[in-house]
């Protein structure tokens, strides 16, 4: 394809190349195969469960290593609270107060999640403030209808006119009720993060937020700044990136052809959380804890949430540290095929590596470049919650275009669901992703990995989105924690459901992990 001299100066000035959009062109038209799935992980077949002694070994572990390595929390965050009011701008939508009331539109529309938030709109944090703005903006609102007082509410929360909070950042709005004070998700992260993402006193923290929102993060850092190292006898460093303009991808019609803006120009998308991997290989630290901006619980579940952190992350190092004493033997000595069939069963054992069947045929020259090359790879260690039902990826053993056997996190949208054996697999799986990592990004030599070099390119995916009325085809790079972390080296271990408490919608907000009791 041929772009015009417009076109090829608005793709350069994204930082992007014409041989990057003919690519991504390309795999519009010939598609992306879906992801091959041999079973599901679970207990014991790729997912560890540690005992209480032992959880308290590893967490030992942690913390005496802690104040000896460089820790940071990296918290994706750039999404607004848009899509937490879906079904209340649905409702606003479809609902005409003329012609029904609220209760015979739930009825028949079977608006279970409209019916939810007016039951528990009093527990919902931000309630007493939007009902004291909305009795200054309408003095006579005590003299309202119910169905008037509720629908006033609403559109005092929602109407760009009013408070707007659709398009609050996710991260800076209010999720939890304090007795003195309502929290933010980003100060919630800071509490967690003095628990167990501190070294020396001094807790690191990275939020990967929209550029447009950059202000307001800082000025509610700055607010909160004072009261929360006093409460937690912690230095908080927060940084922020934003999504590179340079990892966003072209859309195309129905037709795979490139689609226009209004005024002729090509029209690029930001391409998923995949694209933060790039904002991941920026940084440096030894061990790095990522977790997203929604998933925070009130204070007195932090505490159980910061055990679980430090359990993984003791797991992390010690198995960092075997790999690279493994690392160090191959490089360093002269080993017999008895003590190289040893390293891989430990690749089997501690990494869950499927050592290739042809392994015990290999000169003892090649086992050692082959057991280098598995070994010296950037390490992940997993949380998983015990599957009930939540949407999203999970744990599952994948077998590539030629044959390789690997663990990994799948998205639900990778897998064919036409297809009714991968379908029964997914509908099997036992444990569900929280997005509760702990990563190791450095080598032996205590170098950072080029995490570029580990992703699966062909675990892409293409979505269709709506603009303007218009239908396209976009196309997201692999999924930071799926298709991105492809070629770690990866640990599944289960933890509790408290690990996981994300906000979808603003109904989840009145589940118990965001309520003081």
């Amino acid at each position: 394809m041929k772009f015009t001299e417009k076109e090829i100066q608005q793709i350069k000035s994204k930082g992007l190349t014409q041989e990057k959009i003919i690519n991504q062109l390309t795999i519009f038209k010939k598609g992306l195969p879906k992801i091959n799935l041999k079973e599901a992980a679970s207990i014991n077949n790729g997912i560890s469960v540690i005992d209480e002694k032992s959880k308290n070994d590893f967490i030992f572990y942690y913390e005496y290593k802690r104040n000896k390595i460089a820790i940071l929390k990296f918290v994706p965050a750039s999404g607004a609270a848009t899509r937490m009011f879906k079904f209340l701008f649905e409702f606003l939508e479809k609902h005409n107060p003329n012609k029904e009331t609220i209760n015979a539109y739930i009825n028949k529309h079977k608006a279970s999640e409209v019916l939810l938030f007016l039951v528990g709109i009093e527990k919902q944090p931000f309630y007493e403030d939007v009902l004291k703005k909305t009795k200054i903006r309408y003095p006579n609102y005590d003299s309202f209808s119910n169905d008037d007082k509720v629908l006033t509410l609403i559109k005092m929360l929602l109407d760009k006119d009013k408070l707007n909070y659709s398009f609050v950042p996710k991260g800076l709005f209010p999720f939890h009720k304090y007795k003195d004070h309502i929290a933010s998700a980003f100060e919630e992260h800071l509490f967690e993060a003095a628990l167990y993402a501190s070294s020396n006193g001094v807790a690191k923290l990275h939020f990967t937020i929209s550029e447009q929102h950059k202000t307001v993060f800082e000025s509610e850092f700055k607010r909160i700044q004072n009261i929360v190292e006093t409460k937690t006898k912690t230095s908080f460093k927060i940084s922020f990136s934003y999504q590179k303009k340079s990892t966003d991808t072209i859309a195309v019609n129905l037709n795979n052809e490139p689609f226009k803006n209004e005024d002729g120009s090509l029209y690029f998308r930001p391409s998923g959380h995949g694209a933060l991997l790039e904002n991941l290989n920026d940084l440096d630290a030894d061990l790095i804890f990522i977790k997203n901006i929604d998933n925070v619980v009130v204070f007195q579940y932090e505490e159980e949430v910061a055990q679980y952190k430090k359990m993984l992350a003791g797991i992390l190092l010690k198995i960092q540290e075997e790999t690279f004493a493994q690392i160090e033997k191959l490089i360093n000595l002269k080993l017999n095929e008895e003590e190289l069939n040893t390293i891989a069963q430990f690749l089997r054992a501690k990494l869950n590596v499927v050592v290739s069947s042809e392994f015990e045929k290999y000169s003892n020259s090649y086992k050692i470049d082959y057991l280098l090359e598995k070994l010296d790879r950037p390490i992940r260690v997993c949380g998983m919650v015990v599957n009930e039902g939540e949407p999203g990826g999970g744990p599952f053993w994948v077998k590539d275009e030629s044959g390789n056997i690997s663990l990994q996190i799948v998205e639900s949208s990778q897998i064919n669901k036409a297809d009714k054996h991968q379908k029964s697999i997914l509908k099997n799986a036992t444990h569900f992703n929280p997005v509760d990592l702990v990563c190791g990004i450095k080598n032996y030599k205590g170098e950072t990995f080029n995490l570029q070099k580990y992703v699966d390119s062909k675990s892409a995916f293409i979505t269709t989105k709506t603009l303007k009325g218009k239908q396209l085809k976009a196309l997201e790079r692999p999924g930071l924690w799926n298709g991105g972390m492809a070629f770690w080296n990866t640990i599944l271990v289960e933890v509790p459901l408290v690990s996981f408490n994300p906000v979808k919608t603003i109904n989840d907000l009145i589940k118990p992990a965001h309520q003081i009791v």
